[in-house]
């Protein structure tokens, strides 16, 4: 145990800044290298005794992680927003770098998941949806430049190349027309790329054992289940449903009170306020846009949400509760290899 020696690194484009503490919390030295690979093992192997390394999740944390996880006993890339630590006092590379060091020490740092391997060619392959943002963000300001001239272009006739003609005739001056056609320029250069990002990210995640089952859930879908695979690696980061990222946040305050001189516990429900604030937004919008679909097409799961309906529930509420049922029973077949069976969908909440 007198071996054991604490990393703290607060890594940058360049350089990245790395203190070493041991065991009581003794700074033991302190160093600035570039970032490279290289670079990064010379440093480690310099240091002797059992390595414990901590570096904040950031672009590089992927690639430092599958660098280091099989070359020191243990890597814990910790998240940002909880190392209130770093905020306090003066500020600087090393500074940090010691203050990441002693909050591994003291075992004080919140770990974002990254896995035994992180999977990186799937979660590459996933950046699909970012080709899809674009596309959409593309439209949307086309779609901008013919409103603004009070010119109606309902539904996806807009975007149809034999209608572009007659769209653009309608704008008034040279500066928008031109506008319009750079944006559409645009759109058909962004089209085939996400097409082949979708069948790339398609064709990699067949290679997942685990596709099989979460296609077998309904509204779900090829490219919902790639996305899940890519973002999620394996079910068993989450102990229990309500730690994948859709668990309600609840809050109440004066929950006790004494009657008669016996501490009793009040019997009104805890308020909700939403989703847990670390919830993931791509999981999220993923699992309501299939709860959407459930909702009002035939299916166990809209038979599921006709019930919630009729005890008294508000849609937006119903829909949000269905979500969670799905990840629910997404996590529990993912988890134990098996199918998706509507005995999973039964009437206690999700």
């Amino acid at each position: 145990m007198n071996g054991l020696r604490y990393i703290g690194l607060d890594v940058h484009q360049e350089t990245i800044s790395a203190a070493v503490l041991d065991r009581a919390g003794k700074l033991i030295m302190q160093s600035v290298f570039a970032t490279r690979a290289a670079a990064i093992l010379d440093f480690l192997d310099g240091i002797k005794g059992t390595l414990h390394v901590t570096f904040e999740e950031g672009i590089h944390s992927a690639w430092l992680y599958d660098l280091l996880q099989r070359r020191v006993a243990r890597v814990v890339v910790c998240d940002p927003r909880k190392n209130k630590l770093l905020k306090s006092g003066n500020k600087g590379d090393l500074i940090d770098a010691r203050k990441l060091a002693e909050l591994l020490r003291i075992n004080s740092l919140s770990p974002v998941y990254h896995g035994e391997m992180s999977s990186l060619e799937v979660q590459h392959r996933t950046r699909y949806t970012m080709l899809t943002e674009d596309t959409t963000r593309v439209m949307n300001r086309l779609k901008a430049v013919f409103r603004s001239q009070a010119i109606a272009c309902p539904g996806r006739k807009l975007f149809r190349p034999d209608q572009r003609d007659s769209f653009v005739a309608q704008l008034a001056t040279p500066g928008l027309r031109q506008r319009a056609e750079s944006l559409y320029r645009e759109l058909d250069a962004l089209h085939p790329l996400r097409l082949r990002a979708k069948r790339e990210m398609l064709a990699e995640c067949r290679k997942h054992p685990a596709m099989k089952w979460l296609r077998s859930v309904p509204f779900l879908g090829k490219v919902r289940t790639a996305v899940l695979i890519g973002r999620v690696q394996t079910p068993h980061r989450f102990r229990t449903k309500r730690h994948c990222g859709l668990a309600l946040q609840t809050h109440d305050s004066a929950e006790y009170r004494v009657v008669h001189g016996q501490l009793q516990r009040k019997s009104r429900p805890a308020q909700v306020r939403g989703l847990n604030w670390n919830h993931n937004h791509e999981l999220k919008s993923l699992f309501k846009s299939a709860a959407t679909m459930a909702a009002f097409r035939k299916g166990i799961f809209r038979e599921f949400y006709s019930g919630l309906l009729a005890k008294g529930m508000r849609p937006e509420m119903a829909r949000l509760t269905l979500a969670r049922k799905i990840a629910a029973i997404t996590l529990k077949i993912w988890k134990e290899g098996e199918t998706f069976n509507a005995e999973h969908v039964k009437t206690q909440a999700a």
